[in-house]
């Protein structure tokens, strides 16, 4: 006589996980072994282990001998091995939260805002947009140009049916900086500025009872030999004191910082030498990375472009009027920022009033963010239809001009 399956588990002779696994193979089906409990090692003082040690093999019965560990009379940095954080000459007791350029907060630009004591106003400034509107101030042929440019990104610099992000993003951003670039004949100051990469930036400062720090590369640098002018006057920056810092309680501020207790207190660095001859940074290029262990959502994004333009101030003003806190810097260290993706940009203005930033209290500084702001709509290799009717044509379709009048007059911005 012969039962189906349903009826030998109704007398409850199949348990759940055998009918579940009744038609595959017996490989699958079959149980993990337990995994083996290691051995209690016995050690009895005054008696001393029998090994096989001198015999130089194994010998049942015999125990295994142990051997100390060996030193080499070089030092090999394949095989160095760290001692403990609590030998190290730097380790505190105290920790420090660490931002570099792969963090990702949580709050966002509320959160990078509160770490570095910022007012954030949306929108760039009118009279810093005007820079670009005045017809000396612009390029012959300006619009035609531009889109040359992002085609040139989008469309002629590859072999592939449909370039990556990283590599049309990086190729549009080198584009329009050799645009704005073209200015120099009837923009002298133009040319007293260098671009740096892969340079190293550290920054330190005490916010309430904590001790924060900005390490890092942080993406391409315009530096030049002259600072940037402060975007507001005197009486705007005392008015900052009557400012509130957004709150974002019950999440702590330090949360998604990297926490470490090995590290040096004192540690501000520009990332250059002292008798560089470009010591006063001008803009930060910032691109948004392929790498799946560094992807940050357009929120963190701009949030990093705050804490390295922060950085990069801060380390400045160490510099020039030393470590001690400030409560109103004599000349406030101004430092712009421009992130984009090949396609949307944000753009980010930050002036430094104040190296005080212990509590929430008095001068705050300023920050003017203009965020998702497209530079086209479409750039297509082939045309997109959907119920045979060209919805996007082939191409670039929805140049904007406004945007690349707000990447220019970032640009020249100190220049004229």
């Amino acid at each position: 006589i012969f039962r189906t399956t349903e009826e030998l588990s109704a007398h409850g002779a199949l348990s759940p996980q055998t009918r579940r696994n009744l038609r595959v193979s017996h490989c699958l089906a079959a149980k993990v072994p337990p995994p083996k409990k290691p051995r209690e090692k016995v050690e009895i003082p005054g008696l001393e282990m029998v090994t096989y040690g001198d015999r130089m093999h194994y010998v049942p019965g015999l125990a295994k001998p142990v051997y100390p560990p060996w030193e080499m009379s070089f030092k090999d940095p394949r095989y160095y091995r760290s001692p403990p954080a609590q030998e190290m000459a730097l380790y505190k007791d105290k920790p420090c939260y660490v931002f570099n350029q792969r963090t990702s907060i949580l709050e966002g630009v509320r959160q990078a805002a509160w770490l570095t004591k910022t007012h954030v106003n949306p929108g760039l400034l009118p009279h810093l947009i005007s820079l670009a509107a005045k017809p000396e101030n612009q390029l012959p042929d300006q619009d035609e140009r531009v889109q040359n440019a992002i085609k040139h990104a989008r469309f002629w610099d590859t072999t592939e049916p449909r370039p990556r992000k990283e590599k049309y993003s990086n190729a549009l951003l080198l584009n329009l900086l050799h645009l704005c670039a073209s200015l120099q004949p009837t923009h002298p100051a133009v040319g007293r500025r260098i671009l740096a990469e892969n340079y190293s930036l550290a920054a330190t400062w005490k916010r309430g009872e904590d001790l924060f720090q900005i390490r890092g590369q942080n993406g391409l640098l315009h530096c030049s030999m002259d600072p940037l002018p402060q975007i507001c006057g005197e009486q705007e920056v005392l008015e900052t004191s009557d400012r509130v810092l957004e709150s974002f309680y019950p999440v702590s501020p330090t949360i998604d910082l990297q926490q470490v207790s090995v590290y040096k207190e004192e540690m501000n660095y520009t990332g250059f030498r002292g008798e560089y001859p470009y010591p006063h940074a001008h803009t930060l290029y910032f691109l948004e990375t392929s790498d799946p262990n560094c992807q940050l959502r357009p929120e963190q994004f701009r949030a990093k472009m705050i804490m390295f333009t922060f950085g990069n101030a801060l380390a400045r003003a160490h510099k020039l009027y030393g470590v001690r806190p400030h409560s109103l810097l004599e000349c406030p260290i101004t430092v712009q920022a421009v992130g984009t993706n090949g396609r949307i940009f944000q753009f980010l203005v930050f002036q430094l009033n104040t190296t005080d930033l212990s509590g929430d209290d008095g001068i705050k500084n300023q920050a003017w963010l203009d965020e998702d702001v497209e530079l086209y709509d479409f750039a297509k290799v082939r045309p997109f239809i959907k119920r045979k009717e060209v919805k996007v044509p082939a191409g670039l379709a929805g140049y904007k001009p406004e945007t690349f009048g707000k990447f220019l007059a970032l640009y020249l911005h100190g220049a004229v």
